[in-house]
């Protein structure tokens, strides 16, 4: 009896200094990326990283299924006009931004002409069919487009399709403090340490959501960032190497979840950025270009980088895409290169410099080219960088080659218009062909698949020739998790989707 006075006489002490016991243990979702994202600003962004996280963050109109089929969002339904220049979507009602502002038709409205409108904004090239948006209910808007868009509504499902609140979109700290209405909020950021978003107590669907907290981890080396899973450090990560997979899959303690992707890894040349010279053989000809490509084997590449498991590249168009052009890649040409160079005139070696990422896997692919290319007459420096740098070089024109790549959309206009088109907002190295441009809009401006698929055609073929951008590899999207986690699976366009999952016990 003594003993049980003294525990109670402890709990009452405990009480009046304040403890309690837990009811519960916040849970928190680790996530591993490959690199730190850039800016958190829907409009402005360009990274495949900086997508995971809008993807907790914001919502947007509307979604993809695992299948990549549109299906509804913030906007429940939606109708075109018979000439396919008119789209009709009505909202969901009862959703509010993380500030508490009503998200309406009026907010649609503000961030379709924000997207258009706003300096430096990446999405206008995504979304340029629009003329007006006009609101005709609280809770309805209406597109009215310059001419038929059969991409629009997938580019909707992405960044172009964000719900930011008005309100904070119009302070000039947006980009350091992301207002949306996902199922998460932003917390706080530390640059190349973490990102935070924290559960929305009044998301419209929270039930789906079962993490308090979500963490983003950005760890360039694939390696550390396996080990960090199999410590118990991260929950999920992406990008597990090829070369690891073998060791995932041996550990009790983990599960793999991989699918082929709708991403590429290519080399950008910068043709014509005032940033450089525009007089070197490797912007002015193009046979210069297509003999880099010719000096390089893509079978090689992917055997000594990856362990077979990607995709050898020539185009855009994933081979999970209804529009992956079948054209077979060129086999490694090293004397047709050579004989290209003497075409154009070019003395060797000819030196030129590449951007790589500063993370291991980017760093071997570039050597492994570098070593390719030497034996056709190309002297490569390769210079490294961090990602987001790399990306913001290449945004600036301060190039002269960048290895980097996209990480794919549903429709094949998201994955080439805007790197391709002379009006392209992602067209870096400032390619220009007016007969690409007329057939890239034209395959816009029809829902006849069979018409698109003749245009993609055309331009695949043209951009052999042209080399404006020399695809390496398709990328298979390969996840790796702690047996814990359930619900998770892998979808083509790459992104964690986080409805659903949780910790097992």
């Amino acid at each position: 009896m003594k003993a049980r006075n003294t525990l109670l006489t402890a709990l009452a002490a405990l009480l009046l200094m304040g403890a309690s016991v837990p009811s519960q243990a916040e849970s928190t979702l680790r996530i591993g990326l490959g690199a730190d994202p850039d800016m958190l600003d829907p409009h402005l962004a360009r990274t495949y990283y900086g997508r995971f996280v809008f993807a907790a963050l914001c919502d947007r109109l509307v979604d993809v299924d695992e299948h990549l089929k549109v299906i509804p969002g913030l906007a429940t339904d939606w109708a075109w006009s018979d000439e396919g220049k008119t789209l009709t979507m009505n909202l969901r009602q009862g959703v509010t931004f993380h500030d508490g502002e009503k998200f309406d038709a009026q907010a649609v409205k503000f961030n379709i002409e924000r997207a258009l409108t706003l300096p430096g904004s990446l999405r206008k090239s995504e979304i340029s069919s629009i003329s007006s948006v006009d609101v005709t209910a609280p809770y309805q808007v209406v597109f009215h487009l310059k001419t038929a868009d059969a991409a629009l509504l997938s580019q909707l499902t992405d960044r172009a399709g964000a719900m930011m609140s008005p309100k904070a979109a119009a302070k000039a700290d947006f980009v350091t403090h992301p207002v949306c209405s996902g199922p998460y909020q932003f917390d706080s950021r530390v640059q190349q340490d973490r990102i935070v978003l924290t559960r929305f107590a009044n998301y419209w669907n929270k039930a789906a959501y079962h993490f308090d907290k979500v963490v983003f981890l950005p760890i360039p080396d694939a390696s550390v960032r396996l080990a960090n899973l199999r410590s118990g450090d991260l929950d999920l990560t992406e990008g597990i190497a090829a070369s690891d997979v073998k060791t995932v899959t041996a550990d009790p303690r983990l599960s793999l979840s991989k699918v082929t992707g709708l991403g590429y890894q290519a080399i950008n040349f910068n043709i014509a950025n005032d940033n450089i010279d525009r007089n070197s053989p490797l912007a002015k000809d193009a046979r210069v270009r297509e003999a880099f490509s010719l000096a390089i084997d893509r079978d090689a590449l992917n055997q000594v980088a990856f362990e077979g498991l990607y995709t050898p590249a020539n185009q855009a168009f994933s081979p999970v895409s209804p529009y992956h052009v079948k054209l077979p890649v060129a086999a490694r040409d090293v004397e047709k290169a050579k004989a290209l160079l003497a075409a154009a005139g070019v003395k060797t070696p000819l030196n030129v410099t590449l951007l790589v990422t500063n993370n291991p896997t980017a760093q071997q692919v570039g050597q492994v080219i570098q070593a390719m290319v030497g034996e056709a007459g190309f002297n490569v420096n390769l210079q490294m960088s961090e990602f987001a740098s790399l990306l913001d070089r290449q945004q600036r024109g301060d190039f002269q080659m960048s290895l980097s790549g996209w990480s794919g959309r549903p429709d094949p206009d998201g994955s080439i218009y805007s790197f391709i088109n002379s009006k392209g907002t992602l067209n870096d190295g400032h390619y220009s062909n007016p007969q690409v441009d007329e057939w890239l809009t034209a395959a816009r401006q029809t829902n006849d698949p069979a018409a698109r698929q003749a245009l993609y055609d055309k331009v695949v073929a043209q951009l052999q020739s042209d080399m404006p951008i020399a695809y390496l590899y398709f990328e298979p999207r390969i996840f790796g998790m702690s047996k814990k986690l359930e619900g998770f699976k892998a979808w083509p366009d790459g992104l964690v989707r986080l409805a659903g999952v949780k910790m097992a016990p």
